[in-house]
């Protein structure tokens, strides 16, 4: 399981090789290695000290899947659910199929272990993230005093249209990817490992990165045209992290090293945004729509600055409502999250105008962060071109180590 990297693109190659010479046996023989992996065969390690997929530099496509325990489900079920998903997630992300035998190795007269979609196309830089939701610390799988404190529904929020379908779960699983089919790949083979212990709750397609968690990348565009998460933390900024990402496990032990994930599915109203003057736009996020640099001066990154007046305004240059204002750290008691939202397209509705938004995945010590800047967006002038219609939050257990289990400690 955790021996020589073999890919996907490898063992199918080898599949090739083996039916020339008439070869069985599977992919051990003459096995070729990824000692030189390219971009597309960037593999990030599975296990550490914090889940992959958090500090990561952002994927450029993701495949987000919430998760009920099904009502026959117990302990020992999601016990052994958690431990089946770490071993597939952990050979899919060193771009290996989900099992030795994988999609074309266990004969002809039983069902694939690997669903095949994936054959030829290696790692892909995957990385496979793991949740635990509120409702897996009620009384069905005697969990409750293992429940972070923290870990409780988000509360209603002004403008919040939430759609159930949309909403909550006992267990997330992000699956994020340069790839498509990579990602899509991950989740349905986990989402198969689970038939009969958990279903699917709801999923969420994302591409094109709306944040970066490195500097090393060029900050991207929403789909209102700005640029977004310039304020993000940072992978690198250790000390960042940990105020404001990493749990310490002083409640829950299992947490240390942990975090906890806010998730929010937001429609943006695109032909109503599209209508608005450029001036407009900017005075809405604070920002101008070019450069991305503040409105009251600068480059990008230079810190805005709030006293700044603006004679053509006749106020000030960052107006009171600007959404760029009340998010920022200065305006919340220099509260941070870590950002790895998505852009989501699903087509258009009956009256042609597109499904379309931002997927929201942000990393905080605690909710608490996110619920205090959400709290201040309340007078943001961006609301009324946006509608929050899905919600979630999850605890993220600690990394896992080589031959343990996401969510070890869990079950005392």
């Amino acid at each position: 399981m955790t021996g020589s990297r073999l890919s996907r693109r490898s063992a199918l190659g080898l599949i090739g090789a083996a039916g020339a010479v008439g070869v069985t046996g599977g992919f051990a023989a003459g096995a070729t290695r990824d000692d030189a992996p390219a971009t597309e065969d960037r593999v990030v390690p599975f296990h550490g000290p914090h889940q992959a997929g958090i500090t990561t530099p952002v994927q450029q496509h993701l495949y987000f899947a919430s998760f009920d325990l099904t009502s026959t489900a117990d302990r020992d079920d999601v016990r052994s659910l958690l431990a089946d998903w770490t071993d597939a997630a952990a050979r899919m992300t060193r771009g290996e199929e989900v099992t030795a035998e994988g999609a074309t190795g266990g004969g002809p007269y039983k069902p694939p272990d690997d669903t095949g979609e994936a054959l030829g196309l290696s790692a892909h830089a995957l990385t496979v993230t793991f949740g635990f939701g509120p409702s897996l610390f009620d009384d069905r799988f005697g969990l409750a005093d293992r429940r972070p404190r923290e870990l409780v529904e988000l509360p209603s929020f002004a403008f919040d249209l939430l759609e159930d379908r949309y909403s909550g779960g006992d267990l997330c699983i992000q699956a994020c990817a340069e790839d498509p089919q990579v990602a899509v790949h991950a989740i349905r083979n986990l989402s198969r490992i689970a038939f009969g212990r958990a279903q699917v709750r709801w999923t969420q397609l994302g591409y094109g990165r709306t944040s970066t968690t490195t500097k090393a990348q060029a900050t991207p565009r929403n789909l209102f045209g700005f640029k977004d998460g310039t304020a993000n933390v940072f992978g690198t900024d250790t000390a960042d992290l940990e105020r404001w990402v990493w749990s310490d496990g002083s409640d829950q032990p299992w947490m240390a090293g942990g975090s906890f994930l806010v998730a929010r599915k937001i429609a943006m109203l695109i032909e109503s945004w599209d209508r608005v003057r450029l001036e407009e736009q900017e005075a809405i996020i604070g920002r101008d729509k070019g450069e991305g640099a503040p409105l009251s001066g600068g480059r990008e990154f230079t810190d805005p600055d709030f006293d700044v007046v603006s004679t053509q305004a006749g106020g000030p240059a960052i107006p009171m409502t600007a959404h760029m204002r009340l998010a920022h750290p200065d305006q919340n008691g220099g509260a941070r999250l870590l950002r790895r939202g998505y852009n989501y397209v699903e087509g258009n509705n009956d009256l042609g105008q597109l499904n379309a938004g931002l997927f929201f995945l942000a990393y905080g010590r605690s909710p608490q962060q996110f619920i205090d800047i959400q709290r201040s967006l309340a007078t943001d002038a961006l609301n009324e071109y946006i509608r929050h219609i899905g919600s979630a939050v999850f605890a993220i257990p600690r990394g896992i180590r080589p031959g343990g289990s996401v969510g070890d400690g869990l079950f005392g």
